[in-house]
């Protein structure tokens, strides 16, 4: 397996497997999955030398994919400041894959100019509290029950890692 920057060619793996992450639920705050259209206009906004997108591939398929995001975009004071995602297709989790990912961003980090990363998700995301701790992310905020999944009430956690 090999980390790679994403090319245009893997956006449709990129929004199966974040279409899958919808349709499981408490992995995104989307509710119903996007369509190619908002896939590409995501990838538009990713400039490799700021924003890059990482896939994870093996023999030419795409396992998973990394992003990092401008976080209060246009706020100078937030430049270094990057939002981490990350999403493996369901068929190769728990094989590292996530791992593999997260020190690839990390390692890419600082030579982009950025020092701090955060990490936005849902309290009943488990995997994701996990790999974040795994890597010295360490919770900096909860926004309790701000996020509405059917009737539940779900609190949105913002973890944090200084590099």
């Amino acid at each position: 397996m090999q980390i790679r920057p994403a090319l245009p060619t893997a956006l449709s793996s990129i929004n199966l497997i974040y279409n899958q992450a919808v349709g499981e639920g408490y992995s995104t705050a989307h509710l119903e999955p996007v369509d190619m259209e908002y896939t590409r206009e995501w990838f538009a906004r990713h400039p490799p030398h700021t924003c890059p997108v990482f896939v994870a591939i093996e023999e030419e398929r795409v396992l998973g994919w990394i992003s990092l995001s401008y976080y209060r975009e246009g706020r100078q004071a937030l430049d270094h400041v990057r939002e981490v995602s990350y999403y493996v297709h369901k068929a190769h989790r728990g094989k590292g894959i996530g791992k593999k990912m997260m020190e690839n961003v990390i390692g890419a980090a600082p030579a982009l100019g950025i020092s701090v990363l955060v990490a936005v998700l849902l309290a009943k995301n488990p995997a994701s509290r996990a790999i974040l701790q795994k890597f010295g992310f360490s919770q900096w905020g909860n926004m309790p029950g701000i996020a509405r999944i059917g009737a539940e009430q779900v609190d949105h956690l913002y973890f944090g890692l200084k590099l």
